[in-house]
């Protein structure tokens, strides 16, 4: 049962959320805007993209990715205070390698399809997100990044140390937001990979930060995990 104090300070954490994306939205807008009319962006693509099939049906998953972190990040929020910090922390940090990778070397890919075999809803969806997102700005995929770090989060949170069905149906929704990035054509393999490496690389630094919430200036024991 959360008082009102409690929400209070919940939602007073939760501030450094639009305190990021007031950097990060800006910083993201220049850079599309300047390398989807830069012809000479480097052109990302591995031999693999070729034999990856577009499916339409994709496009669900895709658009799932944002009701994902949305839930994912505040049911951390509300009852892991350590985990919420623990998860912008590691979200944060990718997303702003993203934005200077993106910057210093800028790119894209041609592995869109030209038309679309059918007309529905799957394939509208799909001419939508396309036009408003370019093929530009790939690789590490955020999209791939964040659902790999929403997943970590709600796997370390403590309200769900023995409930697996959530963990379960999360494992799901991350690897079809994955797969949907390579068969939407949004990515190209290089950017899934990339992903997953920076994941690799920033989870054992950013998981050694001790982000436990500190009562009256000293710091709570905390339990050994395994």
């Amino acid at each position: 049962m959360f008082t009102k104090k409690i929400l209070l300070q919940k939602l007073k954490i939760a501030l450094i959320i639009p305190a990021y994306v007031m950097v990060y939205l800006p910083w993201f807008m220049y850079i599309e805007r300047l390398n989807s009319v830069n012809s000479r962006y480097h052109i990302i693509h591995m031999a693999i993209d070729d034999y990856i099939p577009f499916c339409k049906y994709f496009v669900i998953p895709y658009f799932i990715w944002f009701a994902y972190m949305v839930v994912g990040v505040g049911f951390c929020l509300f009852t892991d205070e350590k985990e919420f910090k623990r998860s912008c922390a590691f979200l944060f940090t990718g997303m702003t390698i993203f934005l200077i990778v993106s910057t210093l070397y800028p790119n894209g890919h041609h592995l869109r399809p030209q038309v679309f075999a059918h007309n529905n809803i799957f394939t509208q969806l799909t001419a939508h997100l396309y036009s408003i997102d370019t093929p530009t700005n790939l690789f590490p995929s955020i999209h791939v990044f964040n659902s790999i770090g929403v997943h970590i989060a709600l796997c370390h949170n403590q309200a769900l140390a023995k409930i697996k069905w959530p963990k379960i149906v999360s494992f799901v929704i991350c690897t079809s937001i994955v797969l949907s990035t390579v068969f939407l054509k949004q990515h190209s393999m290089f950017d899934m990979l990339t992903a997953f490496a920076m994941a690799f690389l920033l989870y054992p630094l950013v998981y050694k930060i001790d982000f436990s919430p500190a009562h009256h200036g000293k710091k709570v024991p905390q339990k050994q995990e395994l």
